[in-house]
């Protein structure tokens, strides 16, 4: 039987459903971790599409097809794999900053305060007139009406919301504007003669990626084509394969060192909020000037169409305004009272497979057509097409495990030789005949 949200992909690459057959899925059932989403089905999804991909590739390059493998469980663990990392034996710490959260606001609402990254906090303490403690701001923000809280954050260049519930979501301009939108965009920019892939032994080899993204769905793409990155910790779940360098692109001499690097490059990936490199010269049209046969990947938060088009936001930040918290937390409450985040980096993880997914199909198209391309998605969409696929039901979440066993982190994981010490971290979760993937470097401190 076809997973069901692999079927939802087959359009995008135009396959059909014979083609979905070439691909074993095992363990396929979503009762997997404590959420009512299926976060199995589609980890397994985007990671089988990104396999058949690839084969695609590799048949384009040597003439020959390859089996493609994904076990949902280990898909699933690729979806919270920054939970495991170890340096030098003793664990990397994920702990978010303690003033990010969900606070009780006015009227029984509830609002979300992002505030890992310093100038988030500061746009989130600055509304609140308070300092960094925990008391003092869940003290004001229970005097807020909560979507005011929202206005004024947003107003301040800070990033969070409030807590809405699924209907109160469907009902929102925004979720109506993303509604408009395919899961992901894939379009013709600029004419460039077909080119072949270059010479080598791997799927990928000699393709270049510049990877402009911070976090985790954006580095996640490029740690997915480099097999074939900021938060302090995160950088070790997804620098893997790349080599880091720091340009500010406010200098003109940097900038120009950038668009030297795009000349030669095959992929620019980029998360900045819509429109925010045109006014720097480095819009998908002007790339594809400087570079023809350029694919571009854009990644946005809330997508670059309808009212929120321009607002800042995280896998944390979608699961607020679309109703997730608030589910999980009816299902699964948590030691506090109130709406929970579902137990990996979902959102994340998945748009980072779908946007590796579309730039290969971008990258089979300059090889047999030619043309630059836009691949455009955003957390959003794929927030979206996450809750689509529907809930599993509450009978099938009794007694669900919330960890993953000991035995099976160990066959998943590996280790890495890095710079800055002995990483242990999970391996590639996509099993391939020919090509098993791998990463040619190990993870690099940033710059």
């Amino acid at each position: 039987m076809i997973n069901d949200a692999l079927r939802t992909l087959l359009p995008i690459a135009g396959w059909t459903e014979d083609r979905a057959r070439a691909v074993e899925i095992t363990g396929d059932d979503d009762s997997i971790l404590p959420t009512p989403f299926r976060i199995g089905q589609t980890g397994a999804a985007v990671l089988a599409a990104v396999g058949l991909t690839v084969s695609d590739l590799w048949k384009l390059r040597a003439g020959r097809d390859q089996e493609v493998a994904v076990d949902a469980r280990q898909a699933t663990a690729s979806l919270r794999s920054g939970t495991y990392l170890q340096m030098d034996n003793a664990p990397v710490s994920s702990a978010r900053n303690t003033i990010m959260g969900v606070y009780p606001a006015k009227n029984g609402r509830w609002s979300y305060l992002h505030c890992n990254f310093p100038n988030h906090r500061e746009a989130a303490l600055g509304g609140l007139g308070v300092s960094e403690d925990i008391d003092e701001v869940r003290k004001a923000v229970a005097g807020w009406d909560a979507l005011e809280l929202e206005e004024a954050i947003v107003a301040a260049n800070g990033a969070g919301g409030m807590v809405r519930t699924m209907d109160e979501w469907a009902r929102h301009s925004q979720a109506a504007a993303i509604a408009s939108l395919p899961l992901i965009e894939i379009v013709k920019i600029g004419d460039s003669p077909p080119e072949l892939l270059p010479e080598g032994d791997r799927p990928l080899s000699g393709v270049r990626v510049l990877d402009l993204t911070r976090v985790l769905a954006g580095p996640t793409c490029g740690r997915t084509l480099a097999h074939l990155r900021n938060i302090g910790y995160q950088e070790y779940d997804t620098g893997h394969g790349k080599l880091s360098a720091q340009l500010d692109l406010r200098e003109p001499r940097d900038l120009e060192t950038l668009r030297g690097l795009i000349r030669y490059g095959d992929v620019f990936s980029q998360g900045y909020r819509p429109g925010t490199l045109a006014a720097r010269g480095l819009s998908p049209e002007a790339l594809a000037q400087v570079r023809p046969g350029i694919v571009y990947a854009s990644l946005s938060a809330f997508s670059h169409v309808g009212p929120w088009a321009s607002r800042r936001g995280f896998d944390t930040v979608i699961q607020t305004a679309s109703g997730i918290t608030s589910r999980q937390g009816e299902l699964f409450p948590g030691e506090a009272p109130g709406p929970q985040f579902y137990p990996v980096s979902a959102i994340d993880y998945l748009t980072g497979y779908l946007m590796a997914f579309g730039v290969l199909l971008a990258l089979k198209r300059r090889a047999l057509e030619g043309g630059s391309w836009l691949v455009r998605l955003s957390l959003a969409q794929t927030g979206r097409w996450l809750v689509d696929r529907g809930q599993v039901s509450v009978a099938e979440l009794d007694d669900v495990a919330p960890e993953f066993t000991s035995s099976e982190l160990e066959r998943w994981s590996m280790e890495s030789h890095t710079p800055v010490g002995k990483l242990r971290h999970l391996g590639p979760t996509l099993c391939l005949s020919e090509m098993p993937p791998h990463w040619a470097r190990p993870t690099v401190p940033l710059g």
